[in-house]
């Protein structure tokens, strides 16, 4: 089984640490993994649609932090990547998971949630084993 994991650059102090926990629980759970960095979560469906595109790759995860700023920036584009990740899957019949954390957290609550990628890798799997 081969895994695109698209990881966030964004919040790198949070999403280095995401993005290796969800590499290792693919390898443990016997995945091969194709990762692409992207600048931000809101930058992950144009990633994850090249890679949903591609024949050889049988899921894909993704992992990234959108933390509370001033606005409401956070929301829209925490909102509008899991919508488009949504379609991608539907649109691809391949799961494609949301290991995003966010909306409206601080940067401590950013790393309380340091395992988002590695559960987006496991629920990819899960979804592959149970639908085929």
């Amino acid at each position: 089984m081969k895994l695109g994991l698209v990881v966030s650059e964004f919040n790198r102090e949070v999403t280095r640490e995401m993005e290796e926990r969800a590499v290792e629980r693919a390898e443990e759970l016997g995945a091969e993994v194709e990762k692409v960095v992207v600048p931000g979560a809101y930058d992950t469906p144009l990633a994850a649609k090249r890679l949903c595109e591609r024949d050889d790759i049988d899921a894909v995860a993704t992992a990234g932090a959108v933390v509370k700023g001033d606005t409401d920036h956070d929301r829209v584009v925490t909102e509008t990547a899991a919508e488009a990740l949504t379609r991608l899957s539907l649109e691809h019949d391949k799961p494609v998971t949301l290991g995003i954390a966010g909306p409206g957290m601080s940067a401590a609550e950013a790393r309380e949630r340091l395992d988002y990628g590695a559960r987006a890798v496991e629920s990819a799997v899960e979804l592959l084993e149970e639908l085929d």
